[in-house]
């Protein structure tokens, strides 16, 4: 039987899997929790300690640090909160490399080794592995769900759902608890939703990954969004803007007061808008506050405040105390009240910048969404600059896209010629089967001079709004990308067909 190293004579050779590890994490996860000692990376010369720590664990801890070590006590949970995100981040890359080599379903299947309650570190890989996975295959968000046969986790590729791997039941509880350590949530606490955060380093990219759990009927559901840091550097010219659009979007931004308001369904990349419109900005002359629910991205240069309904931190409550500020230019997550909206609007009347998101089918319809929330029409005309309305659009791998004759019903609804070559989705490993591989922007602006303000104070009609004032719809955008075979046109068809029909119908 192996001498176990706390037990090891002084000039005894150390224990080899003391060796392998790297010197950021001299100590072996199972022997850290067992211990109740960890090294912290970031403080040498500190060794945290449970309440049972053992002094041979301290022993063997000043003997691995060559160096005296000052203690610092923490509570049970405060430790194992620290110990995972100490060796989960540190595993992250590892498991980078490990889920490209192996499927998911060859690591979840040592049920014997995952449920070994005596060691955490494999669950722990698991879930790194899954969020690596996840990260290299450009997904947004994973769904963790727990089910009477078990868990199956899900990711979100494009805007489209893909089962990953399907956990046994046993592992339900293991695995959201894990994550609910490293999110800092109450693990004890399995009645109510909660929210945290994750942040994680994967090679050269900061990632925060944002986490929702949700009591349900199987247990509790995890939903782990994934907000890639570098999408803060895009810029308005990455997002796919047509010319005309990005001109007057940009005219619309260097106005010194008013509003621009960006509008589309969930996940239509609106944020991703915002914050390429903030970075054009952000050139150091001006106030640039926030008040969002969440902080999605972190911007050097913007005060940014997160919305706390429990400490009454509402859109209207944080957007005035932002107004105190001496702002230039304040964004609003979201208008979603009445309240909300006369603020706003007032304070684009009193010489600030306001950019916000409303939730609307097409960017007339936000104009129509701002009177339902009680603001008058003359306002909305006085205050308003533009407003653009947005979707994502799956784009063919180029790796194995066809081509192929589009049919007449299609070409009808599209308004294009019968029999045209358009792009045919086939599938290949390099986009996993499905034919698609990233997304575009389609956009549509409206900006608000002239003919167009006047019809806004008259209370006019979408329809005549979208006639005096539309650069390019989003059915002509979306028409021009099937043109060019960057997008199939069932996809397009099935995004917004409504949209289509309307502005075919104008047309």
């Amino acid at each position: 039987m192996e001498t176990p190293p706390f037990l090891r004579r002084q000039g005894e050779a150390p224990d080899p899997s003391l060796a392998r590890v790297p010197p950021a994490r001299p100590l072996p996860y199972a022997f850290a929790r067992r211990a109740g000692v960890l090294l912290l990376p970031d403080e040498p010369g500190i060794v945290a300690l449970s309440p049972s720590a053992t002094a041979a664990g301290i022993v063997e801890a000043r003997r691995v640090a060559g160096r005296p070590l000052r203690p610092r006590p923490l509570s049970a949970e405060a430790f194992d909160r620290l110990l995972s995100e100490t060796y989960a981040m540190d595993g992250l890359s590892a498991a980078a490399d490990a889920a490209a080599s192996a499927p998911l379903a060859d690591l979840a299947a040592d049920t014997a080794d995952l449920l070994d309650n005596d060691d955490a570190a494999p669950v722990i890989r698991l879930i790194n592995a899954i969020v690596a996975q996840a990260v290299q295959q450009g997904a947004s968000d994973i769904h963790m769900e727990p089910g009477e046969q078990g868990m199956v986790v899900r990711l979100r590729r494009d805007g489209v759902m893909e089962e990953a791997v399907r956990l046994q039941p046993e592992l339900a509880p293991m695995v959201v608890s894990r994550v609910k350590v490293m999110a800092r949530l109450d693990i004890a606490e399995k009645r109510l939703p909660q929210d945290g955060r994750i942040s994680l380093q994967l090679g050269a990219r900061q990632l925060d990954v944002r986490v929702s759990t949700l009591p349900a009927r199987g247990g509790e559901r995890v939903v782990m969004r994934i907000l890639d840091q570098s999408a803060v550097a895009l810029s308005l010219a990455d997002l796919g803007l047509d010319e005309p659009t990005m001109a007057r979007l940009v005219e619309a931004l260097s106005q010194p007061n008013g509003m621009v308001l960006v509008t589309g369904p969930t996940g239509a990349g609106k944020t991703t808008t915002l914050y390429a419109a903030l970075r054009l900005l952000n050139d150091g002359r001006r106030n640039i506050l926030t008040v969002e629910d969440p902080v999605e991205y972190a911007v050097a240069g913007v005060g940014q405040t997160q919305v706390d309904p429990r400490v009454g931190l509402s859109f209207a409550a944080g957007l005035r105390a932002i107004l105190r500020q001496d702002p230039d230019v304040v964004l609003v997550g979201e208008i979603r009240d009445r309240e909300t909206a006369e603020i706003a609007v007032q304070a684009a009347l009193t010489g600030h910048l306001v950019l916000s998101t409303v939730h609307a089918n097409s960017a007339a319809g936000a104009i129509t969404r701002l009177r339902d929330f009680g603001v008058e029409p003359f306002l909305i005309a006085a205050t308003l600059r533009a407003v653009v309305a947005q979707r994502l659009v799956r784009l063919v791998c180029g790796a194995c896209a066809g081509s192929e004759a589009l049919a007449a019903p299609l070409a009808q609804r599209l308004g294009l010629a019968p029999g045209l070559l358009v792009a045919a989705a086939h599938g290949c490993p390099a986009c996993r089967m499905t034919g698609f591989s990233g997304r575009q922007g389609l956009f549509e602006l409206i900006a608000i001079d002239g003919e167009v303000r006047a019809l806004v104070n008259e209370g006019a009609s979408e329809a005549r709004i979208e006639a005096a004032g539309l650069t390019r719809s989003l059915a002509e955008s979306a028409r021009a990308l099937v043109v060019q075979r960057r997008t199939t046109p069932t996809e397009v068809v099935s995004l917004f067909q409504r949209d289509a029909g309307r502005a075919l119908a104008a047309e």
